[in-house]
């Protein structure tokens, strides 16, 4: 055995005796039998599929070995650059790798997230394997599993169910995976030192306070807010919305505040009218309404109570997923879907490239887009 060896260099590592020889076995195995399933190396070891996965990323990530479809294959040193490595680049082979990505809805604000996935994966010679959950479900981990397991991604990129009953077990899973995790539109935090997961979010509470400050500049005094029931976004809304207006001078607690259920609830349309009601009686001029279809809705109930949108009431609606396309168009906040898609590949390809380093949590900013729904408040 020479000192360039693939088993050497890994016994060389800075790392504790019980891993060392489990990369030496590790490594010992692949140049027997050229490339092995995660689950024969975890029979073979006698170590968790977990610990075997976050092993064989960090050997990927030095260059010794290369992720196969549901296992792992050794490259010798005088093999040249692995079929997946890009000469010349800083950091890890990336190409052929496939992401695995989850998200809790395939139709209304997660496919352009998708889309800026898909477009940073590509350019980076990288493949999607998409997968839609729930708002509702009661466990995101067997989908999880599944994704690395038996389509053998090498990172992913989720945004996990945080209401769940097993949302902290799914957590705990997706730290000891031994592969990137990257979470879209959520933050957790790991182990007794509550250290944090690497993530990308929308400022939604800036989000919130733009509408605000805009409605404001309009002469608006009592800005109310409506939100979504089922969405977790709500209670970032929410804050920017009540820290807007207390440094706006407004008083929260003279306006209307709402929460609107799903569609699908015989109460939605008695819920919205109230609103309407209690705009009445409060004098309110303006709403922030998350999201775009109780925006709609409320419009549309304003157009059969014969009030007009913005003459008597202005509204913003917020996410701008169809808010554009109405009549009148309307004032929207838009979330960055798709520089969230491709913050979050980023995130992985960095990882890859260096496992040490630091822990990242990239905060985008939305826009505001002003258009028809927005006017200054009635004489």
């Amino acid at each position: 055995m020479t000192k360039d060896s693939p088993v050497v260099a890994a016994a060389e590592s800075p790392r504790g005796p019980l891993q060392v020889t489990r990369r030496q076995q590790l490594l010992a195995a692949l140049q027997r039998d050229g490339s092995m399933r995660v689950s024969d190396l975890s029979h073979v070891l006698g170590a968790a599929p977990v610990t075997i996965r976050r092993d064989i990323a960090e050997l990927a990530a030095e260059g010794l070995v290369r992720r196969v479809h549901g296992g792992v294959a050794l490259i010798l040193p005088d093999d040249g650059p692995a079929a997946d490595e890009t000469p010349g680049a800083d950091r890890a082979p990336l190409a052929g790798r496939a992401l695995g990505m989850l998200v809790p809805s395939m139709d209304y604000y997660w496919p352009d997230v998708a889309r800026g996935v898909e477009g940073a994966a590509r350019e980076l010679d990288m493949r999607v394997v998409l997968r839609g959950s729930s708002y509702d479900t009661d466990d995101d981990q067997p989908q999880l599993a599944r994704l690395v397991e038996r389509m053998g991604v090498g990172a992913l990129i989720i945004a996990p169910s945080m209401d769940a009953p097993t949302a902290e077990r799914t957590i705990e899973w997706l730290d000891q995976a031994g592969i990137p995790v990257v979470l879209l539109e959520r933050t957790a935090t790991v182990g007794s030192h509550h250290a944090v997961m690497e993530s990308v979010v929308t400022d939604h509470a800036l989000g919130a306070a733009m509408a605000v400050r805009h409605l404001t500049s309009l002469g608006h005094r009592k800005v109310g807010l409506v939100l979504d029931a089922n969405s977790p976004t709500s209670q970032h809304v929410r804050r920017g919305w009540l820290d807007a207006t207390t440094e706006c001078g407004l008083d929260p607690d003279a306006t209307v505040v709402a929460v609107a259920p799903d569609a699908r609830s015989p109460e939605r349309d008695t819920v919205l009218n109230d609103v309407l009601d209690q705009c009445r009686a409060t004098g309110t001029t303006a709403l922030l309404v998350h999201a775009d279809a109780e925006a709609i809705a409320l419009v549309q109930h304003c157009e059969e109570r014969h009030l007009s949108v913005p003459g008597d009431l202005s509204i913003v609606a917020y996410d701008d997923e169809v808010a554009g396309l109405f009549s009148p168009p309307l004032t929207a906040v838009r979330p960055p879907r798709r520089s969230i898609g491709r913050a979050a590949v980023r995130l992985v390809a960095d990882r890859l490239a260096d496992p040490g380093r630091p822990t990242h949590r990239i905060v985008i900013s939305p826009s505001l887009r002003i258009r028809e729904s927005t006017a200054p408040p009635p004489a």
